[in-house]
């Protein structure tokens, strides 16, 4: 089919692109990249985007000589490239360093609650919410802060809530070097609050277990903890 707004699902035939975005799936594990993606500066980004949010905001009937819009296309490119969605240039990644387990410390780590802001791709509007992390040390340790940082990475991009799970676990096994990780994340979505149906109370769960969290006991063990 020519049409460019269907897309090839191999079980379920075409899909409008429409639904694939309101029904909030995404299509891959990675976050979809051009392979030119870091071409240009970040300079050279934020000019683009100023310049061409600065025509969303004319073509939306806005006065932008007025003295409150007037740096609003700059403050939003500088927040774009610098802050919400800087998690998408891996020269961001932050670095990890691991230590000796000496104290032989061979129980589940819990960080609970970390704070958790990113943007559901298909809207471009908020989520928030909480991430969990929990993993049994295989030698060596992290330090705490860096479990956090590992989160704020990947929520720094235009994200599918599924998808930010499995990146977070993913990398955390790297890192760690073992399989004995979970990530559990609970979280509201401003696309569902603000559009479509607008219900304001309910929240997505998303999780990734692996290794001995696969056993019931142990992960009844960290649900208990992050209760």
């Amino acid at each position: 089919m020519a049409n460019s707004n269907l897309i090839k699902n191999g079980i379920n035939g075409f899909h409008l692109i429409e639904d694939i975005g309101d029904a909030h799936i995404g299509t891959s594990p990675e976050t979809p990249l051009r392979e030119n993606a870091f071409d240009l500066t970040d300079t050279e980004k934020q000019e683009q985007i100023e310049e061409h949010f600065r025509a969303i905001l004319d073509i939306l009937g806005l006065d932008l000589t007025d003295d409150s819009l007037q740096g609003t296309p700059k403050r939003v490119a500088k927040m774009f490239v610098n802050e919400i969605f800087s998690g998408l240039n891996p020269i961001n990644e932050p670095s990890i360093t691991l230590f000796a387990n000496k104290f032989n410390y061979q129980q589940m780590l819990v960080e609970k609650g970390i704070k958790l802001h990113t943007f559901c791709e298909h809207h471009f509007l908020p989520i928030y919410g909480v991430a969990h992390i929990a993993y049994m040390a295989n030698g060596n340790v992290i330090g705490l802060s860096k479990l956090n940082r590992i989160v704020e990475y990947y929520a720094k991009r235009p994200q599918v809530q599924e998808r930010l799970t499995v990146q977070i676990a993913n990398h955390l096994r790297t890192v760690l070097r073992t399989d004995d990780v979970a990530v559990y994340i609970e979280a509201k979505h401003m696309c569902v609050q603000l559009r479509g149906v607008e219900h304001n109370d309910c929240s997505t769960v998303t999780s990734d277990y692996s290794g001995k969290f696969l056993d019931e006991a142990v992960k009844a063990e960290f649900l208990q903890a992050i209760a």
